[in-house]
């Protein structure tokens, strides 16, 4: 077979980086497909025809199939390799994930045998050109390896080294631990990059799509179901595959069955020549039967054909016997054997899931049961020692528990021909994909030999794996698990379940069967109308001891790749199975002793004595569980604090809770046993627990709670200790609960004022800052977190408070939370004092069902606060007040390189966290450059001599009067404006920008693009309503300024409200401290660029102008602009068009205001006039905004021009453009002047070649030789086409100029066209 020996991979450029052999060895794990693949090599056509026909019978593709495929095509030999519907979804999302995360995943979900694996392999091949793709093939135990290959993969080669690593993966257990060994190797190599390093493409066998999967936009769904479009793709490839192969496309299962649509009775049909006997069957048949069971319950596995043939025996095809395809005739056709790697034994497996699975239904409808296939396949495969690859396949088999279609109305999980199984899943399609799904109880295997044969098999079975396969503990397991759920045989369960805890005896996930078989048996007893007390409290002890023992294992596993029941890598999980079945048997010991006597009850909560109550019902035999009964109180009571921390803190993922039964279960527990009473040996009867208020924190104070009475329980401890023990969580308590009631009311009168809370804080704080529980430092960021412009008397210094946090989270917490998500539970919301600390319940919904899209929510953007801050080397900073505090990220591949962001701020258990981490672009800040044209400063006059606009929507807004309108003193072309200005109130004439001064100032500024923050913007819920101005504070110091806006606000009492000014140095949203008819107001400013932005979500009305351009040509041609009041954008465009030749024709503004994004049409009284287009939307653009364009070929007279509402119907503008506006005398000199001349200064700037124009020049007898060495001599285009100009031009007359026209238009025709207006 042709291997993949490319050399070179794919750079940032996509372009391709010699790599050579260098790194074939360091990233053995990986299959690398090179960019140059088989581009070097020499294809033998006779082994490339043979890897397509092994493909078309079932064999997984090789790169080589897509190269064949790819080269044939573009010989138009062949029709295009057939691309299932999904391709073009992922190569979608792998391009926008290109522009994402430093890391990301997306997921191709696929039923088995859809061609899932084929689908993405061709994604990788076409897109190897531009990433870096490989294919994860080696062992994934070692995920530190395998991430060390992958980032050795982005940085391989010479120049333009780095390049995202599409990396195809088929393993999602791993896929978390992955991704955090992927950022924890880019920590420590330094990599520092712009562009992603990684993106996942997790390729997932799922039997069962859910409507949740097909809502994830990053999963990509891949049924047994073909489209039409896809039917009519196979119908054609299958008419050229006959002509190829017209002897052997009968027997391409692969592609026939997909052909045909995975029909049931096609792979009825290629399997009814099996003629199965019970007993004396050939070899190849029962290997026929053994690949059948692996490939049906397992798909995608493979046996090795060494051991196939040495199963069959003698003669060898090494010694001239018989290949090993010639062997297992007549049966090879179902078959396929393809190579793997270079060098290693091929694979042979089923060639389709489908026809494995009719194989096994044949031969067990023959009397070969699943059992006896089972039996014979562990015996004559797994004898002294089980080869490595084969143990997972055998795992996976006996003891994997899948997802079913319908457990409970399809027990047996009977493994049928497909058209059954999908008719199947069809029908019950809808209830899986609301949610209805179920774990099995055992793996696939045993269930159908349950449902099918007897339970007796499945006992046979299990037992033949443990007692085969003697070093591990999963098949132990697994039977102890069957003995106890389904034969409730407990001697037997407990007898393999301690032989399982034998083979791995520090595994606490194992040693939990133990507990669960004694826990099951306790509750198979306690409906015994003759079960005793004895008998109970018998068993319940070894049930606790079991399970105490699991939690003395789960406590010492360090997390270095346990196992979770075989089938999880869970080294980030703590295992809580023994505390949460210590309180099960809890539950089950205190209702069974209550049943038979009310008074255990008060013996078990403590209330009364145990001896006593023993004697008195005449049991001294009980007394030997005493110990038992008078540590189980304080056992219950100090589990379920464990798990009040555990629920309230975190859960398994953001979208994963934990099973509904659990919080049910423990919280019965606590309340039965600690709840209702105060135990004997009690030291305070009143006091109220943390974790209790713990518990509110998530449900927030429901309303039927009684408030007052929860209010006066707190207080009054409080006061109590207040100056004396305990005082510190006496004091918690008190904020606490002060923050819960001010969730629910706001202004209520039992709320203690803020200033005390942080007093009684600063108290703890001031004895000792160290040493303190999460819970504290939690309050003390609540409390002190800074608000901006507000000091608070006691100085805290949070970032030290942040790591004292984290170090006591560490410390009380990290070991049992690992790796769970932490619940943000209070968030930083837009209000002052305790009103700004927003629950999380009130988003706690969105959360699970938006995930990332939750901070683009407006009902959430309203809510919260947006938070300024910066990146720096990886950490995360929050800016507030001048101060930067360090917070953690919620996604840290979301904080990959350095500069300003906005978030939201949440606080966990463990501390502060940035949430929806956005980096807003920035524009490339402006070169300061010395003034080139300076103007003198004009006399200062009043305003009030100047036109004011006028609008009845907005007559009745407050307007500040009383400014002295000014120029700038200086200004550059293309830079920044320059006043300077006495004590007073200005407005500048040119920005709209006012300010206050006291003493003489000096300003710098200039007006900024808000494209670079568009995107940040509307994250955030605004949008701009005004120019972007960057002001410099050159010397001297501002009272007040008032930056300018278009809004409207006439009609919307609760304006002020929705207007902010952006602050773009760290990207902060400040209030405003007046909003004016056509300006905003800001006290005390510091300055970077600013503007006035808008709230998002109403229909805002907005001043506008109508710009009129005219060009400079024969007939008219207007240029109409409808465009909000701003003055940067009338600035940009007078430049835009005055490039182009036009001029501007100034007429009033429309006298109302206009609603953005209504549309507009605008009509002409001249019959001849052409308005294209008809009619625009309003909308804002301060670069490139759209315009109407008006042509009149024989314009000589006045004609009027209306701009009609679209919406309203109404005229909101109405004007004459007269002769004179576009026949002046200027246009008339203009049009006497020769083309040439008119353009002359856009001609000396914009030609791009001269030397070509001067040879024609000197060929046409234009310019003679001296003239032409003149002006070559010059060193710039520019220089030279000025000499051009002022030299040999002058003389040439119009005749020259018209010969130098015609060599303009050849060597610039686009320029020319631009500057005729066409």
């Amino acid at each position: 077979m042709a291997h993949n020996t490319g050399s070179s991979l794919s750079n940032a450029r996509h372009r391709e980086s010699f790599v050579g052999s260098q790194i074939r060895d360091s990233i053995s794990l990986l299959d690398v497909l090179y960019s140059d693949a088989f581009e070097e090599e020499d294809i033998d056509s006779a082994v490339a025809k043979e890897t397509e026909v092994d493909f078309y019978r079932g064999a997984p593709p090789q790169w080589l199939n897509f190269y064949w495929a790819e080269r044939a095509t573009s010989a138009d030999n062949t029709t295009p390799f057939i691309k299932r519907d999904g391709y073009t979804e992922l190569i979608q999302n792998i391009k926008k994930q290109c522009k994402g995360d430093l890391t990301s995943t997306m997921n191709l979900l696929h039923q088995p045998g859809s061609g899932g694996t084929t689908l993405a392999k061709q994604v990788l091949w076409d897109m190897r050109k531009k990433l870096r793709c490989a294919f994860l093939t080696g062992a994934t135990s070692d995920i530190t390896a395998i991430a060390r290959q992958v980032i050795h993969l982005f940085t391989a080669g010479d120049q333009g080294p780095q390049n995202t690593v599409l990396l195809l993966l088929e393993d999602e257990r791993i896929l978390e631990n992955l991704q955090d060994a992927i950022m924890k190797e880019i920590a420590e190599t330094n990599i520092t990059t712009h562009r992603p390093v990684v993106i996942i493409l997790n390729c997932v066998r799922k039997a069962v799509i859910k409507q949740e999967d097909r809502n994830n936009s990053r999963n990509v769904i891949l049924r047994t179901e073909l489209s039409e479009a896809e039917k009519k793709q196979f119908e054609e490839k299958q008419i050229e595959i006959s002509r190829s192969y017209s002897n052997e496309h009968k027997q391409f299962h692969g592609f026939n069955i997909m052909r045909e649509n995975f029909s049931g009775d096609y792979v009825k049909e290629t399997c009814a020549f099996l003629n199965v006997r019970k007993k004396g069957r050939p070899k190849n048949s029962q290997l026929l039967a053994f690949l059948s069971l692996v490939n049906a319950y397992v798909p995608g596995s493979h046996l090795l054909q060494s051991p196939c043939q040495a199963f069959l025996g003698p003669p060898d095809p090494i010694y001239g016997g018989p290949s090993f395809e010639q062997r297992m005739e007549p049966f090879t056709h179902l078959i396929v054997t393809f190579p793997a790697r270079q060098g290693q034994d091929k694979h042979v497996r089923m060639a389709h899931s489908l026809i494995a699975q009719q194989c096994v239904k044949v031969l067990a409808t023959a009397g070969v049961t699943r059992s006896d296939t089972a039996t014979a396949f562990l015996i004559d495969f797994c004898g002294e020692e089980v080869q490595q690859h084969l143990m997972p396949v055998i795992k996976d088999m006996l003891t994997k528990r899948e997802i079913t279609v319908d457990h409970q109305q399809n027990t047996g999980h009977e493994t049928q021909d497909l058209f059954s199984q999908k008719c199947a899943l069809q029908n019950k399609l809808t209830k899986r994909e609301m949610g209805e799904e179920r774990t099995d109880t055992f793996s696939r295997l045993i269930h159908d030999i349950e449902a099918k044969e007897s339970k007796s098999n499945c006992v046979s079975v299990l037992r033949l794996a443990s007692e085969t396969i003697t070093q591990n503990p999963f098949f132990p397991q697994a039977l102890a698990r069957f003995f106890y759920i389904r034969m409730r045989e407990y001697v037997e369960a407990e007898q393999w379940a301690k032989i399982a805890k034998d083979r791995d005896p520090n595994s606490s996930f194992v040693a939990d069967t133990l507990g669960q078989v004694y826990k099951n048996h306790l509750k198979s007893r306690v409906h015994d109308p003759s079960i005793s007390a004895q008998d109970i409290l018998e068993l319940a002890e070894k049930a606790f001891e079991a399970f105490k023992d699991e939690e003395r294992a789960a406590e010492n596993e360090q997390g270095a790749d346990l196992q979770d029941d075989g089938m999880t890598k869970v080294s980030n999980i703590f295992n809580n199975r023994g505390l949460f079945g210590y309180l099960q048997v809890a539950n089950i010991v205190f209702d069974s002793l209550v049943s038979l006597d009310k008074n255990w009850q008060k013996v078990l909560t403590m209330e009364i004595p145990a001896d006593s109550f023993f004697v008195s019902i005449g049991q001294k035999k009980l007394f030997k569980y005493k110990p038992l009964i008078i540590s189980l109180r304080d056992e219950v009571e100090r589990k379920c604090e464990f798990f009040d921390s555990y629920l309230t803190y975190s859960k398994p993922s953001m979208k994963k809770d934990e099973p509904h039964y659990f919080q049910t279960d423990v919280k019965n527990c606590y309340h039965k046993y600690v709840g209702t009473c105060t135990p004997i040996h009690s030291e305070s009867a009143i006091d109220v627990p943390l974790q209790k208020l713990k518990e509110e924190m998530l449900r927030c104070l429901d309303k039927g709670y009684d408030k007052m009475h929860f209010w006066e329980e707190i207080k009054k401890d409080w006061e109590k200790k207040k100056d004396g023990g305990g005082e510190n969580n006496a004091s918690q308590n008190l904020i606490l609960a002060n923050i819960i009631l001010s969730e629910v009311e706001t202004a209520s009168p039992m709320l203690t004022p803020l200033p005390i809370l942080r007093s009684i804080l600063e108290r703890n704080l001031l004895a000792n800052l160290g040493n303190q529980t999460p819970e504290f430092y939690f309050l003390v960021l609540l409390l002190f977190w800074p608000e901006e412009h507000k000091k608070m008397d006691f100085n805290m210094d949070l970032n030290k408070c942040v790591l004292e946090m984290q170090d006591s989270y560490k410390n009380t917490y990290k070991k049992h939370l690992r790796l769970r998500y932490l619940r943000p539970l209070i968030f930083l919301g837009r209000g002052e004092g305790l009103s700004r600390l927003v629950h999380r319940s009130k988003i706690d919904n969105l959360l699970v069902e938006e995930s990332g899209e939750v901070w683009r929510e407006p009902s959430v953007q309203d809510l919260l606060l947006p938070v300024n801050g910066v990146v720096r080397q990886r950490r995360v900073f929050a800016r507030v007040d001048g101060k930067e505090i360090e917070v953690s990220a919620e996604e840290q591949s979301k904080v990959w390189k350095s500069g300003g962001v906005c978030f939201y701020l949440g606080f966990t258990i463990r501390g502060p966290v940035a949430y929806g981490i956005h980096y807003p672009s920035h524009s490339d800040r402006i070169k300061e450059e010395e003034p080139r044209k300076m103007l003198e400063v004009p006399d200062i006059k009043l305003i009030k001599d100047g036109a004011v606009r006028s609008c009845p929507t907005c007559a009745n807004v407050m307007e500040s009067t009383n400014w002295v309108q000014v120029e700038p003193a200086v200004f550059t072309e293309e830079g920044p404006m320059f006043s300077m200005s006495p004590p007073g109130r200005y407005e500048c004439r040119v920005s709209g920008l006012r300010w206050v001064c006291k003493d003489h100032v000096n300003l710098k500024y200039q007006f900024s693009s808000w494209e670079p923050h568009r995107a940040m913007m509307k994250s955030l819920g605004y949008k701009q309503g005004g120019p972007l101005l960057d002001v410099t504070i050159v010397a001297g110091k501002l009272e007040e300024v008032h930056l300018p806006h278009f809004a409207c606000f006439g009609d919307d009492p609760s304006f002020k409200e929705k207007v902010r000014v952006l602050h773009v140095e760290g990207v902060s949203i400040e209030q405003v401290d007046e909003v004016t008819r056509f300006h905003v107001k800001i006290l005390h400013p510091t300055f970077s660029p600013k503007g006035v932005l808008v709230r998002s979500g109403f229909l805002l009305k907005a001043h506008c102008d109508l710009l009129l351009y005219q060009a400079k040509t024969a007939c008219l041609t207007l240029h109409a602009y409808l465009v909000p009041c701003d003055s940067s954008v009338e600035k940009a465009m007078k430049k835009k068009e005055q490039s182009y030749g036009y001029r501007s024709i100034r007429k009033p503004q429309p006298v109302k205001s206009l609603r953005m994004k209504d549309w507009f049409s605008l009509t002409t009284s001249s019959p001849s006039a052409e308005v294209k287009p008809p009619n625009m939307k309003l909308r804002y653009d301060n670069t490139t905004p759209n315009f109407f364009e008006v042509f009149i070929e024989d314009a000589d007279v006045d004609f009027g021009m209306k701009l009609i509402s679209d919406v309203e119907g109404e005229i909101v503008w109405d004007h004459t453009i007269r002769r004179a506006d576009y026949r002046d005398e200027r246009t008339q000199n203009s049009q006497s002047k020769h083309f040439v001349d008119l353009h002359r200064t856009d001609l000396i700037q914009r030609v791009s070649e001269v030397d070509p124009i001067l040879d024609r020049l000197l060929k046409s007898g234009v310019i003679t030789d001296n003239g032409y060495s003149d002006v070559r001599s010059e060193r710039t285009k520019q220089k030279k086409m000025r000499e051009l100009f002022d030299g040999p031009l002058t003389g040439c007359g119009p005749k020259g100029k018209d010969i130098f026209l015609e060599i303009l238009k050849e060597q610039e025709p686009f320029l020319i066209r631009e500057l005729k207006g066409e």
